[in-house]
């Protein structure tokens, strides 16, 4: 080309130029203040933002799911539905993907997982437990508060005509979360501002103080609400945002192919990162257009190659590989964008790295870099466009960097933004479950907050199911003061513990005697007078005292109609005085029952009676007393081991009545009971005494109660369907170590991977899987064994002897 002629700029370009002169040529000789930096005129209240006179925006925070932890198959179809999601944006859309991953102070964690001293005597075990807690913390990166938004925006002249159709791409947006199982939510004007200062002022974390009705009367805009003292951008390659530095990079995707450990792997640092993606997709039909126009471009330079080999002498098929390499590509990209479902993508991939020191951030963004070069792409400065780089890192959809990169939409999705789930909850009563296998963070949750918090800890022996419910019980006692626990104890396993938290145990024997040689006696047919819903008490006690019968009587098939119909006379006989005048001296005894059924005339009451009689009058009349014992302290163990094999189930449905009565007491008082029940499986072999304990487990949540059932027996938890809602009303399995046949049942029922089922396979002690609500993670919880509580909750026979 002759240096006289002009090449013909297209409109695109001459508008790029255009704008860098006018960018240049900024002439503004009023200093800029810090608020004046950050890019975006108004935030209204609903979470809609004008970034600049023509674009309005909103953003949506999305949770994790287990994308590292699934396997190959699941791992595919997350991908895949990643990409329908991508395809939901066209042209007039853009949006922005951000990974915020800042530090807390180490003051923030410490206050959630803080057990403040009472000055009583349990501050001991409080220190404890707390340090416990402390250690745990310190070997994972909880260190780090991790957050993942979308921002998405679209032109329009003015609010009225934006607001529509933001909120119909917002509830589009939610469903496809929503398909992926993401949990997602928009966020609000004062939750956007919120993100924005935690970013701006990184330095401070400080507490973000702020309201809506403060502006008018103080004449501030939000932005001095959420602006640092000072931005900072003398040197080009670096900045100063209050006391923190930072630099901005940009990834240069150089690799032929892309990896989906990538952005994980930027995820994972231990240390402050900012990522985030500005995608704008291409019109479809332009981007088929302009792909064909670069293969006419392509054959007519091949043809050129072409004819001077011809004129040089040599085969014209010899032509220069990178022109064949393109060819063959842009005809690939033309098949994706025509049969494949493929759109195409300009991306632009931004990192913040920030640190305290120049040489901390060196080392910071030499760590990022590194990361880049392992999947062959290579972390770039934004020298001299570091303010540029800095707003378009904040989640207001508005990217300044005009450095794109061209993807289909499986290359953009190969991006994918779900790494590993988290279990950290803030609150108050959250209690300790173990560290994330994956991340080492620390797991710390609230079953009160799950819909139905009923549980289920399964195990084979040894894998720690004990010692898991005594932790949690432990917790649970230390940090939530309004809480009681009553614990059946088939073994005897919990009485050091109860002992030590000066709780109450009731031994229960055939001989009636407690630990101290007193008489300790239970009377099952005690009643609560809000023991059912219903005005009707004892609708629900029957059910109770026909399952007691079943017990007694046995029978492969139960009791019979008859038999069913005749024991629920005598019920409404034995208790009619109590009822008519409920004192504690009227409270029918399975005597009166048994002198009931004598009454009746027919022979199956006889057979009843017959069977009855050695529970009334005969060697096992245990439970043909008053009760006697203090049922009322605030932590109650059940002792049933010295039962027998005989009296053992009767025992355990006892105490599950005794259990009952004191929820409905709670409820009244607004008061949680968390019931723990040993050896559960015991309980379900029985119909009639199965599909009680059923209905109990179901209304529970109701009336304030959290039960969790302890088995190794995970058959028998199966046995019917009618059993199966136990688990469908449990949102809480603490899952350890699992025998072979029972791994395909669980697989089955709680539709586990065989990825996720490798961590309840030949597991260690304390190692397995945590089922909250619809989050899986493996968990590994290791309790320091030189401390008083370890002693107290162990039940390794040759420690026991020990300790």
């Amino acid at each position: 080309m002759k240096l006289s002629e002009k090449k013909k700029l297209t409109r695109a370009e001459r508008k790029q130029i255009e704008a860098a002169i006018a960018r240049a040529n900024r002439t503004d000789k009023k200093e800029k203040s810090a608020q004046d930096s950050i890019p975006y005129q108004r935030m209204w209240p609903d979470g809609i933002c004008r970034v600049t006179d023509t674009r309005y925006t909103k953003t949506i925070q999305y949770q994790d799911i287990n994308y590292q932890l699934s396997q190959n198959e699941d791992k595919t179809a997350i991908f895949e539905a990643w990409c329908d999601f991508l395809n939901y944006f066209d042209s007039s859309v853009q949006f922005q993907l951000s990974f915020v991953n800042l530090s807390a102070s180490q003051e923030t964690f410490a206050r959630s997982i803080s057990i403040p001293p009472c000055g009583d005597e349990f501050d001991g075990i409080r220190a404890e437990y707390a340090g416990m807690l402390q250690n745990q913390l310190a070997r994972g990166n909880n260190g780090l508060i991790k957050t993942k938004y979308l921002t998405f925006g679209i032109e329009a002249d003015n609010l009225r005509a934006a607001k529509p159709r933001l909120e119909r791409i917002e509830t589009d947006l939610l469903n496809n979360f929503k398909r992926l199982g993401v949990v997602a939510a928009p966020l609000n004007g004062f939750e956007r501002l919120h993100v924005m200062h935690d970013i701006l002022r990184m330095d401070e974390q400080e507490p973000f103080r702020f309201s809506w009705d403060w502006l008018a009367p103080s004449g501030l805009s939000t932005k001095d609400f959420i602006a640092p003292s000072s931005f900072e951008f003398k040197t080009g390659r670096m900045f100063r945002m209050g006391k923190k530095l930072g630099a901005i990079s940009f990834v240069q995707i150089l690799a032929p192919e892309l990896n989906d450990r990538m952005l994980a792997d930027f995820l994972d640092m231990e240390s402050s990162v900012l990522v985030n993606l500005h995608v704008q997709s291409v019109d479809q039909v332009n981007a088929i257009k302009t792909v064909k126009r670069k293969i006419t471009d392509l054959d007519k330079s091949k043809i050129e190659e072409q004819k001077k080999a011809v004129r040089a002498g040599y085969d014209m098929d010899i032509i220069p590989s990178d022109l064949a390499t393109y060819g063959a590509e842009a005809k690939k990209l033309l098949q994706d964008l025509q049969s494949r479902n493929e759109r195409m993508f300009l991306l632009t991939f931004l990192i913040l790295n920030t640190a305290d020191t120049p040489r901390q951030l060196d080392n910071n963004i030499f760590q990022t870099s590194s990361i880049a070069q392992k999947y062959n792409c290579a972390l770039t400065r934004l020298d001299f466009q570091q303010e540029e780089g800095l707003m378009s890192s904040l989640p207001l959809g508005l990217n300044q960097i005009e450095i794109q990169r061209g993807l289909t939409t499986s290359s953009v999705a190969i991006f994918v933004p779900f790494t590993t789930q988290e279990l950290f909850q803030n609150g108050s009563e959250a209690l300790y479950y173990g560290i994330n296998a994956l991340s080492n963070n620390l797991i710390m949750v609230d079953r009160k907050l799950l819909k139905n918090p009923n549980g289920l800890i399964l195990g084979t022996p040894g894998s720690g199911k004990s010692f898991s419910a005594k932790r949690e019980i432990t917790n649970a006692f230390l940090i939530c003061p309004k809480d009681d626990i009553i614990i059946c104890d088939p073994e005897g396993e919990y009485t050091p513990l109860v002992e030590r938290l000066h709780g109450q145990v009731i031994k229960l024997s055939p001989t009636g005697k407690g630990y101290d040689g007193s008489p300790c006696y239970i009377n099952p047919m005690d009643l609560n007078l809000d023991y059912s819903d219903d005005d009707n008490p004892l609708s629900l006690k029957s059910d109770f005292i026909l399952s007691l019968c079943e017990l007694i009587v046995g029978g492969k098939d139960g009791l019979a109609p008859v038999e069913k119909t005749i024991i629920d006379r005598c019920v409404r006989i034995v208790y009619r005085d109590y009822l008519n005048d409920p004192k504690p001296e009227n409270m029918p005894l399975l005597e009166d029952l048994y002198n009931a059924l004598r009454a009746q005339d027919e022979k199956e009451a006889q057979y009843i009676a017959t069977a009855l009689e050695i529970y009334v009058t005969g060697s096992l009349n245990v439970f043909n007393h008053h009760t006697n014992v203090d049922v009322n302290s605030r932590i109650v163990c059940y002792d049933i081991k010295e039962l027998g094999k005989q009296l053992k189930k009767i025992g355990m449905l006892v105490v599950q009545d005794q259990v009952w009565n004191r929820v409905t007491i709670n409820r009244a008082a607004h008061k949680t009971t968390r019931y723990y029940l040993d050896e559960f499986h015991l309980l379900l072999k029985e119909e009639q005494t199965a599909s009680y304990s059923v209905e109990i487990w179901k209304r529970y949540r109701k009336w304030g109660g959290i039960p969790t059932g302890i088995t190794q027996n995970v058959k028998d938890l199966l046995s019917s369907r009618e059993v199966e809602n136990i688990f469908e009303n449990s949102d809480f399995i603490y899952m350890l170590n699992q025998a072979a046949g029972d791994r395909q049942i669980l697989a089955k029922q709680l539709n586990i991977s065989p990825h996720q089922l490798s961590y309840v396979t030949h597991s260690g002690e304390g190692e397995g899987l945590l089922f909250y609500g619809n989050t899986i993670l493996p968990f590994i919880d290791h309790f320091p064994k030189d401390t008083e509580l370890y002693r107290v909750m162990t039940t390794k026979p040759q420690e026991v002897a020990s300790a």
